[in-house]
This record gives structure tokens, sequence and C-alpha cells, in this order.
């Protein structure tokens, strides 16, 4: 069996980088940036029944060389791979999801990274909401982060949480420890999150992609384009125009025709 080895020049080129990176932390913040607005988040293979596949092979060949995204498992995933390949020191974490009120399982993935004597969180896996680039894991600080502010608090039982600003109060997005994450941990979590019909990524078609000053944000049919807090909102046609609108706001090209995707549901709105 022939053995994977990430080719580290096709993923910058997927990145629109020509500097190489160093595992220092002008490289990780580098790095995230360009992976978080030129890799899509979606979550269309679930939506085609196909599953999610984590194998490192499948996942650089859906990520890098073909003009696809992911959920945070495949994206995240592939930034975990990325760092390795180019020196970092980094292990997965796993996090319950707070968008509805009540804690998910474990099912959200991001980075635990150590560079120049600090620790940083590292995820460009949770959609709109996502940090814009790394932050430091140090509690009760304010951290302004690409025109955005979080800041990580004492989550009690479930550890640490991570909190954004809404609408003049602080939200909490996800919490996570700090135990050990083995891939079998990654798999639990997967599975669950893209097959029981009662999660968010099986009842709903979503997707997210930044502009220069702003995101396009999906929702079923409904594409909103947000651009400097001022929000559009368009309803997409079936058929070959949902496609070509993936196409044109997201760079996504599906290998499948309208019909073979989910019904539109109502889902529940989180991520």
């Amino acid at each position: 069996m022939e053995t994977f080895a990430f080719d580290t020049t096709a993923y910058l080129k997927r990145l629109h980088l020509s500097e190489n990176i160093s595992p220092t932390t002008k490289g990780l913040h580098t790095l995230q940036r360009a992976h978080f607005q030129h890799i899509p988040f979606e979550n269309f293979d679930i939506q085609l029944g196909r599953g999610v596949n984590l194998e490192p092979a499948h996942l650089y060949d859906k990520l890098v060389r073909r003009p696809r995204g992911g959920y945070c498992f495949e994206v995240n995933g592939l930034f975990l791979m990325a760092l390795h390949a180019f020196g970092f020191e980094a292990r997965p974490l796993l996090a319950r999801v707070h968008l509805s009120g009540e804690p998910s399982g474990r099912g959200h993935q991001l980075a635990l990274v150590d560079v120049d004597g600090r620790r940083w969180l590292a995820d460009v896996g949770f959609g709109k909401n996502n940090p814009r680039g790394p932050f430091l894991l140090e509690r009760d600080t304010v951290q302004e982060i690409g025109g955005k502010s979080i800041r990580l608090i004492d989550g009690g039982k479930f550890g640490t949480m991570l909190q954004a600003p809404v609408n003049g109060q602080w939200q909490n997005l996800y919490s996570f420890d700090m135990e050990y994450v083995c891939q079998a941990d990654i798999n639990y979590g997967n599975h669950y999150t893209s097959t029981h019909p009662s999660t968010f990524f099986t009842s709903a078609r979503v997707a997210m992609k930044p502009f220069d000053g702003g995101m396009a944000l999906l929702f079923n049919n409904r594409l909103t384009l947000d651009r400097d807090g001022q929000e559009e909102q368009i309803e997409l046609p079936e058929g070959q125009g949902y496609l070509d609108a993936l196409e044109t706001y997201f760079g996504i090209e599906l290998d499948a025709p309208y019909e073979a995707l989910k019904p539109v549901g109502e889902g529940r709105q989180e991520g």
C-alpha cells in the first residue's frame, strides 16, 4: 500500500501563497488566514449521501486537488496535516458546540499549536462564527483578531469556553478540554455528526467562504452576502442555477446533478 505524502507545494498553490511557511507565530497566522479564505466550509458530501471520508489521501485530494471544501473534521483535519508538514508542533482537540444553548457531544475539531514558547488554538472549520485567526490559550482576556473580538473563560465542567459578542452580549460558541485525542475519537465524532438525522449537517445544506470585505453564507436555498456588515439575501433557484451559484460564490464544483442532493428541509440554524 502506497504511503500518503503531503504535497506542500500544491497546498500552498491552493491557498494562493507564494511564500514558504516556517513553524513560527507569523507562519501560523499566515497559514490559517489563507486556509480559511480559500478552502470553503461546506457539507455537500453529507447532503449527497456520500458520508465523510477522513483518510489523509482522500482529504487531500478533495480539498486541495479538487474545487471542494468540507466541514470541521475535514478542513481542520487537512489543516492539522498541513501544520505537521510545515514542522509545527500541533495536536487535535475536540469541542462541544453551545450555539443552541445546549451543549452538543464532542462534535467539533480544532488544533492546539505550540509555537515560539506560547500555546495557540487554530480553527478553520467553525463556519460563519470562526475566529479570524489563531488565538492564544489565555483565559479572561479579550483578543481582537481580524476585527472580531473573542475571549476564553472558565467553562466549569466543560473545561474552557470560547465566546464572541453577539448583540452586545457574550455568546458561548464551543467548549473544550485538553485531554488527549486519538484518531478513533475523531472518527466517532465525525460519524455521529455526519450521519445522525438530528444533527445540523444532515438536515441542511450549508456553505461559507470569506471574500474581500465580507463573507458568502448559504443555508439551504438562501444565499446571504455580508459586505461590511450590510447583508443582501438571495433566494437561489433549484437545478443548474443552484450549482452555478455554488461555483460562483464558494468555488464549489459538485460532480453530481442537483437532483442527487437531499430535498431542502428547515434544518436548525447553527455553525
